[in-house]
């Protein structure tokens, strides 16, 4: 199978739940194929201090069924080492999403990288607080 560039994301939230608007915008980067997930899960840290974690088809609070014919192809990829970890950035009473995908997008281009014998020298996410900055400071 290719497989285009693997990215892990984690957001953290102010309370105990997405909206409609981030799983609509989650749907249509699946539906479009720029993206195909891999693996999904939610942290929940009570008021508390307890916390507790799920699979988006243990979750009853957000719909989750344009997700429902992936479900079977979620690999249980992100670790509980990573869970555990994220879990001790949380504030009580806040929720996090850890999204591993893949950016399907890139596959066609990788694919002809390598068949042209190239390598892939870096690769880099840059925060957009520096790509502002920088675009200021060239202004």
């Amino acid at each position: 199978m290719s497989l285009g560039p693997i990215e892990i994301l984690c957001i953290k939230f102010p309370n105990a739940s997405i909206t409609s608007d981030i799983a609509t915008a989650l749907k249509a980067l699946v539906d479009s194929q720029m993206i195909r997930i891999v693996d999904i899960l939610f942290i929940r840290k009570d008021v508390a201090g307890e916390v507790s974690f799920v699979e988006i088809d243990e979750m009853n609070d957000i719909d989750h069924s344009f997700l429902d014919p992936l479900i079977a192809d979620i690999a249980g990829l992100i670790s509980d080492e990573d869970v555990l970890d994220v879990a001790q950035t949380l504030e009580n009473n806040t929720f996090a999403a850890i999204l591993l995908f893949e950016h399907t997008w890139a596959t066609v281009f990788r694919d002809a990288v390598l068949k042209a014998n190239g390598q892939l020298l870096l690769s880099e996410r840059i925060p957009h607080s520096v790509v502002e900055a920088a675009l200021a400071t060239a202004s």
